[in-house]
């Protein structure tokens, strides 16, 4: 208990320290601000990349931050954010709580793009008749797998994934956070905004979401 106490307060200065140091840095900045989060190794040049850095890999990253604890920036100061296979990796009142932070730092009419595996395609895996040949198993190094339950366990809990949703659930967790956002479907690396396409980095990534938030 004290030591969850003590990460948060710690967390309270930093993010006090952050918001402050956004301030000076992007005060009359003309260009889109953009938020890259749980970006891992894909470092985005022009973004600002955010990681908790767990696995002790990343190379080159902007801000550590825990994304459990609310986001280091002023309310309304972002124009985009792109998060890519990380929502999966929390709780679902942890997921909505980030959600709630992102709207809450976009500007209005900003745009927040969420990428993500479907779990419509692992329940279709499931039932496919030659699951044992897919292309996936092997690029994942998952060729081990014997059986079809194993295979959808293997979804559900690996890679530390708390949640998978697919169109509907993830609709459906928006809207608990927010009734009037706009939410859009998009094709993989697709957007209306310049700003939004070609992001993504994984082929898994076929769940996407743009959620505008209201002027």
């Amino acid at each position: 208990m004290k030591r969850n106490l003590y990460n948060r307060v710690i967390q309270k200065i930093r993010k006090e320290y952050y918001i402050r140091k956004f301030r000076r840095q992007f005060a009359g900045q003309a260009l889109p601000i953009k938020l890259n989060v749980g970006c891992g190794t894909d470092y985005k040049p022009g973004w600002i990349n955010l990681d908790n850095n767990s696995d002790h890999n990343i190379k080159q990253l902007d801000l550590n931050w825990d994304m459990r604890y609310y986001m280091p920036f002023p309310s309304e100061s972002v124009d985009f954010i792109f998060n890519e296979h990380f929502l999966e990796h929390l709780t679902v009142e942890q997921g909505k709580s980030a959600i709630q932070e992102f709207l809450r730092i976009l500007k209005p009419g900003g745009v927040l793009r969420i990428a993500m595996p479907d779990l419509e395609n692992t329940v279709k895996a499931y039932y496919d008749e030659d699951w044992r040949n897919s292309p996936t198993l092997k690029k994942f190094g998952l060729t081990f797998i014997q059986t079809r339950a194993e295979r959808i366990n293997i979804g559900f809990r690996w890679w530390g994934h708390q949640w998978l949703y697919d169109w509907e659930e993830l609709e459906r967790r928006i809207r608990e956070v927010s009734e009037t956002v706009q939410i859009t479907r998009c094709a993989l690396r697709q957007s209306e905004y310049p700003e939004l396409r070609d992001l993504e980095t994984r082929e898994e990534s076929v769940l996407i979401a743009e959620v505008r938030k209201p002027l």
